[in-house]
C-alpha cells in the first residue's frame, strides 16, 4: 500500500508540472488518485470562541490508508486576509489536491458548496474592516454578547447544505465550475500558506482512524470543532442526517447526491463584496453557552441556482 503510494506521489508531482501556471500556483505535490472524495457531511457550525476568527471548512483529505476527514474549524485569522478553501480537482486522470491559501479576496476553491459563507464563489461569512474582522451574523454561528463587530446581510439566501455535498470539481458528477475574472486576479495575488495550527489540525486528524472514510463511511462523528486539534468535549459537533454510506466514484463516476454539471461563472465575483446570493446551511441561533445542539435533519434536496 505504502509502495503504491510513493509511485503515485511522483505520478502526481509530474502532473503538476504538466498543468497549466495558473493552476499550479494551488496545486500541492501529492497523490493524484483515481478514486474521488465522498460526500462532504452535513453539521451545524460551532460557536466562534470570540473576535478574530475565521471559519476554515472540514474537508477531505488523503493519506496511505485512503481519504479522512479533516474537521471544519476556527482559527485565529492574520489580519486582513481571507481564507481560500483547497478543494479536490480532477485532471490528468486523476483527482489532485489544490491546496487552501489565505490572501486579500478569496480565490477559486472549485464551485463547492462548503457551508458556512462559503457557498461556491466568495466569502459572505464576514468582512474586514479597518483592521477589525466583522461577522455576518446571518451566517456566522457567533455570540453576539462577545462578539461586538456583526452585522446582518439578509441578500443571502439560507438554506441546508445537503442540498449539495459534492466534493470535487470536473469530472463525472464534480461541479462544472471554472475561475470568473475576479478569481483569477486573487489565484495570483500573494498568497500565505495555511497556519501552523492548520496543519497540525490536519495532522492530528490524520493520526485519528475514527476520521478515515473507511472506517466512519463517510460520516464521521466529529465533523466541526471550535478549536484546532480538539476533537472532544465542548465546541465539538458530529456529522448529521441519513448515513448511506461511503460509495465513492471511480475515475470520475461520481454517484452522492448533487448539482450535476452547474456553472458556477455566472455569479458575482468573489471580491470581498456581501451582495451575493447563494446557498446556504443556516447557522444555529448564537448561545451563551457553547457548544451549539446539533440542528435537527433537513431533507435533502437538489440546489437550482
Amino acid at each position: 500500500m505504502r509502495k503504491s503510494y510513493l509511485i503515485a506521489l511522483l505520478i502526481a508531482a509530474l502532473l503538476v508540472f504538466a498543468l497549466p501556471s495558473p493552476s499550479t500556483a494551488q496545486i500541492s505535490v501529492g497523490v493524484a488518485i483515481h478514486i474521488g472524495p465522498p460526500a462532504l457531511p452535513v453539521y451545524a457550525q460551532p460557536i466562534a470562541p470570540g473576535p478574530g476568527y475565521i471559519w476554515t471548512p472540514g474537508y477531505w483529505s488523503y493519506g496511505p490508508d485512503g481519504y479522512f476527514w479533516v474537521p471544519g474549524t476556527w482559527v485565529v485569522a492574520p489580519v486582513g486576509l481571507l481564507w481560500t478553501p483547497g478543494y479536490w480537482g480532477w485532471g490528468g486522470g486523476g483527482y489532485l489536491w489544490h491546496a487552501g491559501y489565505w490572501g486579500p479576496h478569496v480565490g477559486f476553491y472549485g464551485g463547492i458548496n462548503y457551508g458556512f459563507g462559503y457557498g461556491g464563489v466568495g466569502f459572505v461569512g464576514g468582512r474586514w474592516h479597518g483592521g477589525v474582522f466583522e461577522y455576518n451574523s446571518a451566517v456566522s454561528h457567533v455570540d453576539v454578547t462577545v462578539v461586538h463587530n456583526t452585522y446582518v446581510d439578509r441578500t443571502v439566501i439560507v438554506n441546508n447544505t445537503t442540498v449539495n455535498r459534492v466534493s470535487f470539481n470536473g469530472g463525472a458528477g464534480g461541479t462544472a465550475a471554472t475561475p470568473n475574472a475576479d478569481e483569477r486576479m486573487a489565484m495570483n495575488e500573494h498568497h500565505t500558506a495555511p497556519l501552523a495550527a492548520q496543519t497540525e489540525h490536519e495532522h492530528a486528524a490524520s493520526t485519528n482512524r475514527s476520521f478515515l472514510a473507511s472506517e466512519n463511511h463517510g460520516h464521521p462523528a466529529v465533523a466541526a470543532t471550535s478549536r484546532p486539534g480538539n476533537f472532544s468535549g465542548p465546541g465539538v459537533t458530529g456529522a448529521h442526517g441519513a448515513n448511506t454510506g461511503f460509495h465513492p466514484p471511480e475515475n470520475g463516476n461520481h454517484t452522492e447526491n448533487g448539482n450535476h454539471g452547474e456553472n458556477m461563472n455566472n455569479h458575482p465575483p468573489s471580491n470581498g463584496n456581501h451582495n451575493t446570493q447563494v446557498h446556504e446551511e443556516k447557522a444555529p441561533p448564537p448561545h451563551n453557552n457553547p457548544p451549539p445542539k446539533e440542528e435537527k435533519e433537513h431533507n435533502e434536496g437538489h440546489d437550482n441556482h
